[in-house]
């Protein structure tokens, strides 16, 4: 599976002439190129390339001087081969500026649909355009509601696009959005729980918690929030159930069991306490929910909030053991 997109610095003089015999000409031979201008004007300095492939990959090029940038969904150049690379954040500003216009440019000529909602654009264009994961993407968002059930396209779009646009999660864009993953194949499961994540984020921020992704605990394990406010800070752990017609659990209850018990059982219990568990159940339709609501399950790990998620940002849930959050569910 390949990674999000990250570009390739790639340092020393490039020429007219390097460019062709080392970009181009490998590029068409592999694949069929064809060398156009780029869509917008270059950032100060630099010469764009926009090259498209015969299969449908596109690629960027910067280049001068001094130093040339590669970023693209196809195979790299050889003369590339051996070059760092870097994410969005990591490079120029002009040049990021750059290539998020013309990939944005391209994503939505592809995507339509994907056109009102920028931020969410934004976010996860490193994915919309990977190589492997262009079209499985997409598709989890335009067919899939991005896992709600019951609910639209446009309605889950609206939903993701008003939290991303608070900035909360911009500086860790590229592993928050990693997540999604960038496969050729359609995993519903790893897809869904990802977005589980984001859900947390959200009831987090919405309760007014200031939240960081990804945080480092002495087990080498990587915890998924710390929520913090008034200078107290709280870990929290997401896990998300998939409803029953997609698992062999045969009941909405045992699927939420059966799902908590898989990471209190590991991660949890390896860090040995101070982790609240949030159990995310936005993919059980209604009736399904209802059943879990009635029985309010154990889920083998305190603290713990169990709750549902709908696009219009309604929440419900319960809460196991004492929740050192202020919580609106």
């Amino acid at each position: 599976m390949a990674r999000p997109l990250r570009f390739r610095h790639a340092p020393g003089r490039w020429t007219e002439d390097r460019v062709v015999g080392q970009i181009y000409r490998d590029l068409d031979r592999n694949l069929g190129a064809t060398r156009l201008s780029p869509w917008f004007k270059p950032p100060e300095r630099y010469t764009g390339e926009r090259f498209e492939m015969d299969n449908g990959d596109i690629a960027l090029f910067l280049w001068n001087d001094d130093e040339a940038y590669w970023l693209g969904n196809t195979e790299t150049p050889e003369a590339l081969w051996r070059t760092e690379k870097y994410s969005f954040a990591d490079v120029p500003d002009g040049v990021s500026r750059w290539a998020t216009r013309e990939l944005t440019a391209q994503l939505h000529e592809e995507s339509p649909w994907l056109e009102p909602f920028p931020h969410l654009s934004w976010f996860f264009l490193p994915v919309f355009l990977s190589k492997d994961g262009r079209e499985t993407t997409r598709a989890f968002f335009d067919e899939h509601s991005a896992g709600f059930p019951d609910a639209t396209r446009d309605e889950a779009l609206e939903f993701y696009e008003s939290f991303l646009r608070t900035r909360t999660l911009d500086d860790w864009r590229e592993v928050m959005a990693g997540k999604l993953g960038t496969s050729e194949y359609m995993d519903l499961t790893r897809m869904t729980a990802a977005m589980g994540e984001f859900n947390a984020g959200h009831l987090l921020v919405e309760a007014g918690y200031t939240i960081e992704p990804e945080i480092e605990v002495s087990t080498g394990h990587a915890i998924d929030y710390r929520a913090e406010t008034d200078g107290d800070a709280v870990l929290v752990e997401v896990t998300r159930p998939t409803p029953t017609e997609e698992r062999r659990a045969g009941t909405p209850v045992a699927a939420v069991r059966d799902t908590a018990a898989t990471k209190s059982d590991g991660q949890l219990e390896e860090h040995g306490g101070g982790v609240v568990l949030f159990v995310d159940c936005s993919s059980f339709p209604d009736d399904e929910w209802q059943a879990i609501r009635a029985e309010e399950p154990e889920v083998h790990h305190r603290p713990a909030v169990v709750f549902r998620l709908r696009p219009s940002g309604r929440v419900e849930g319960y809460t196991k053991g004492y929740v050192p959050l202020d919580l609106p569910i």
